[in-house]
């Protein structure tokens, strides 16, 4: 894939894009929601921090799709499906609870590490309805490495 100008921009080369600027979006989430966790609490930052996302996400449903008819659809999805919401708590609390008390490093490098990780048994398994794809050792060993680094940058 080509990020040159010349070339039109594709679908994969935006998701691309958008999903490196999520990943420096969420190194700052975790300095800010820490900070603020610190201020005023740890559950009451991710409680705020939530609906700043939660509205966000209302305004950008109704603007782009004029209505919030697909978001009600979700009741009707499989109560598994609901557990994305469920991750997000955890993500949400785990990222405001501990860079204070470990690093803004340390969490970003966790928090990336343990993705890979069920990232991979989810491709290895096929589970969650994807197809599967296997682990060869390059990926093991990428894995493995990244846990390395993570252990590393626990250390002050």
């Amino acid at each position: 894939m080509s990020l040159l100008a010349s070339d039109p921009v594709s679908g994969a080369t935006i998701a691309v894009l958008f999903t490196l600027g999520a990943g420096i979006a969420a190194a700052l989430q975790v300095a800010i929601n820490g900070r603020l966790g610190a201020r005023i609490g740890t559950l009451e930052a991710a409680t705020f921090q939530s609906l700043i996302g939660v509205g966000l996400f209302l305004l950008t449903t109704l603007a782009l799709r004029g209505g919030l008819g697909g978001v009600f659809a979700g009741f009707r999805a499989p109560a598994w499906m609901w557990l994305g919401g469920a991750m997000g708590f955890v993500i949400v609390s785990a990222i405001t609870y501990a860079p204070g008390r470990i690093s803004n490093l340390a969490v970003a490098a966790l928090l990336i590490t343990g993705q890979l990780f069920m990232a991979a048994i989810i491709d290895a398994l096929g589970l969650l309805g994807f197809g599967r794809i296997g682990l060869p050792w390059e990926r093991a060993a990428g894995i493995l490495l990244l846990a390395a680094g993570a252990a590393l940058v626990l250390k002050r």
